[in-house]
């Protein structure tokens, strides 16, 4: 019986889900991780530029 239920899951999620709609989740995720991704690298990149010609300020 256990090994049944992943494949019932599988069966709901393809049943309930259309493939545009998973797509279309996926990458919304995608570009959010993205975003925030080079959101934090470029705040990291500015911090670095302002302790190296900062001074001692």
């Amino acid at each position: 019986m256990k090994k049944y239920i992943p494949l019932a899951a599988i069966a709901l999620f393809c049943t309930t889900l259309t493939s545009c709609d998973l797509i279309t989740g996926i990458f919304e995720a995608g570009v959010w991780a993205g975003a925030i991704v080079v959101v934090l690298v470029l705040a990291l990149v500015i911090w670095l530029i302002s302790k190296v010609f900062g001074g001692k300020g």
